[in-house]
């Protein structure tokens, strides 16, 4: 029999965390185990996990492992206990219904994939995406504009929702907990599409999500986009990991672009120098593999 264990991230979020576990643990085709790995060790984390109606395992961490070293902590575990498939979820968001494990496994299985992610959608309007995606030349942001096909091969958003195999996890390994937070997705990403592994988003099924969209700002009228965080703390890990994930095999061929957009977001959009200069010291420091938390 399949064995689907979920795993769940969270740092003092609990009201959230209480939603999203009350939709995890309701799915038609229930989880076989909930792992919780919990960056805050609380204890009211803990009893709000063993109230669950599935079986469950809580992971308190006293040192915080961020997002990346979290993910990897649970799935380590999800393996350890026999899981043929690990489902990935964040505390701030939760799958849209009770059917949506169900959808997912069944997608991979007739498309055999190693991979199946659900369509990420805005937690306070779900006909919208909660980060743009972009389908050739076009970005879209409505769910609407994905089509309904069945599969979006080749695309997939990684920790919302995502249902991962065990022999997937084998082949691309696990988040690396050098990044913390940012880009630990894009990371295994990159390492999925080289793994030659069959993937892909489900676009019958949605994971919702506090819309991320803000983030990215439009340039050239449109057709193109530069993530900026308005949050200082977010923008250190986001353009210092970036700048080591662009270094790596499979994203390099991306750096004239990558040049392109932030140099004419910085100097062109914003008038920044500062902040052009800003963003070259932080990718300094990610291709140069200084991790240092600031």
């Amino acid at each position: 029999m399949t064995r689907i264990v979920a795993v769940v991230v969270t740092h003092k979020r609990r009201e959230l965390l209480t939603e999203s576990l009350r939709a995890v643990a309701s799915q038609a085709r229930p989880v076989d185990q909930l792992i919780v790995v919990d960056n805050g060790n609380e204890s009211a984390v803990r009893e709000l996990v063993e109230s669950q109606p599935v079986p469950t395992t809580y992971l308190g961490s006293q040192h915080n492992l961020g997002g990346a070293g979290g993910f990897a902590l649970g799935i380590l575990h999800a393996l350890s206990i026999g899981a043929d498939w690990v489902w990935l979820a964040d505390d701030d968001g939760r799958p849209e219904g009770p059917e949506v494990l169900a959808t997912l496994l069944s997608c991979a299985q007739r498309h055999g994939l190693a991979e199946v992610s659900p369509v990420v959608c805005d937690i306070d309007d779900p006909q919208r995406l909660a980060f743009p995606l972009r389908r050739g030349v076009v970005w879209r942001r409505e769910r609407s504009e994905l089509g309904d096909e069945d599969l979006l091969p080749g695309i997939a958003s990684l920790f919302n929702g995502a249902l991962v195999s065990a022999a997937a996890i084998d082949a691309i390994g696990v988040p690396d907990l050098r990044l913390f937070v940012r880009g630990d997705e894009v990371d295994v990403h990159r390492r999925l599409v080289r793994s030659g592994l069959p993937f892909g988003t489900c676009l019958q099924t949605a994971y919702l999500h506090p819309n991320g969209a803000a983030e990215f700002k439009p340039i050239l009228g449109g057709r193109m986009h530069t993530q900026y965080p308005d949050d200082e703390t977010k923008r250190y890990f986001t353009y210092r990991n970036r700048g080591y994930l662009m270094a790596q095999p499979g994203m390099r061929r991306l750096l004239p672009q990558e040049w392109l957009r932030f140099g004419w977001f910085f100097l062109i959009t914003r008038r920044d120098p500062a902040g052009l200069r800003e963003w070259l010291r932080l990718r300094k420091l990610g291709r140069q593999e200084r991790f240092r938390r600031p």
